[in-house]
């Protein structure tokens, strides 16, 4: 019986391994230096992403790149880098995400 249930769990873990490497794809991983916040393109250092630019200011109430909540709160902004790739960053500066850049 425990060997069978041992067997059983190897083989499913067996499965679960081989499932998410046929999902990885190194152009989305953070581990591609183009999505990397080592990149300066997606650095919070770079004032384009700051939210010391005024274009990604809470206080500029025309800007077109905030990121909503739910309800309707803005809780970041979005800017592209060069590359492609797409940063959202937190209304203080914080890098909280990205959406790679669209292979064609």
């Amino acid at each position: 019986m425990k060997v069978q249930l041992a067997l059983a769990t190897l083989a499913f873990l067996l499965a679960s391994c081989a499932e998410a490497q046929q999902a990885y794809n190194f152009n989305d991983s953070p581990n591609n230096f183009q999505n990397s916040i080592n990149n300066f393109d997606n650095s919070p250092n770079n004032f384009r992403n700051s939210p010391n630019n005024f274009d990604n200011s809470p206080n500029n109430f025309s800007a077109t790149n905030g990121v909503y909540d739910n309800r309707g709160n803005r809780i970041g902004y979005e800017v592209q880098a060069p590359s492609g790739v797409t940063n959202i960053y937190s209304n203080d500066g914080r890098r909280m995400g990205y959406v790679p850049a669209q292979q064609r």
